[in-house]
């Protein structure tokens, strides 16, 4: 099964992968390919694989993807080869990805997806999350102005998922997530 988790920036969606990954041994994430430079805290090929522009373009006339967009200025993209493999070996493959991403993925070969958007509690909440992951981010006032910017847009996608899921705590919003993914395997 494929499993996406989408939302705007700073809804949490990459805090409740991780937390899916530890409760679930059946689950694997899709590294994805980037061309965005990583941030202090982040590994090339644990959290990314940080690539050259050059590169990821590449791959994409190569059709090396099973889904990619450009976002805030940086290429993303999961390898189909990846998520093949993920796949063959048994597991769910995990997908924290975008909008753009998620409606390709719903328009490929790959069937048993089931999507999720995550819905933060209020837009003012987005941006006091953003500041304060700024020191990690290394996002400066005018990279939250622009993600800010691009809210209103990404959350007009929410009725393209399966599931809308209100973050208002993070655990409680987890355990939704892992609950429904179980009741979905139970019906494949």
């Amino acid at each position: 099964m494929i499993v996406i988790i989408s939302s705007p920036s700073g809804a949490g969606k990459s805090s409740i992968c991780k937390n899916l990954l530890k409760l679930d041994t059946k689950l694997k994430i899709s590294i994805s390919d980037t061309t965005r430079i990583p941030r202090d805290n982040e590994v090339s090929g644990k959290d990314y694989n940080f690539i050259s522009e050059k590169k990821f373009k590449e791959k994409i006339i190569n059709q090396k993807y099973a889904e990619y967009a450009s976002v805030f200025g940086n290429y993303y993209g999961s390898l189909h080869s990846n998520v093949a493999e993920l796949l063959n070996n048994g597991y769910d493959v995990l997908f924290d990805i975008d909008w753009q991403g998620a409606q390709q993925l719903k328009k490929s070969s790959y069937t048993n997806i089931l999507s999720f958007f995550i819905i933060p509690p209020s837009k003012d909440i987005i941006y006091q999350r953003l500041l304060s992951r700024s020191e990690l981010s290394g996002d400066n006032e005018e990279a939250i102005n622009r993600r800010m910017s691009f809210y209103d847009t990404e959350i007009s996608h929410k009725d393209e998922y399966d599931h809308v899921v209100l973050n208002d705590n993070l655990d409680a919003c987890t355990q939704t997530i892992y609950e429904l993914i179980q009741k979905k395997r139970f019906l494949i």
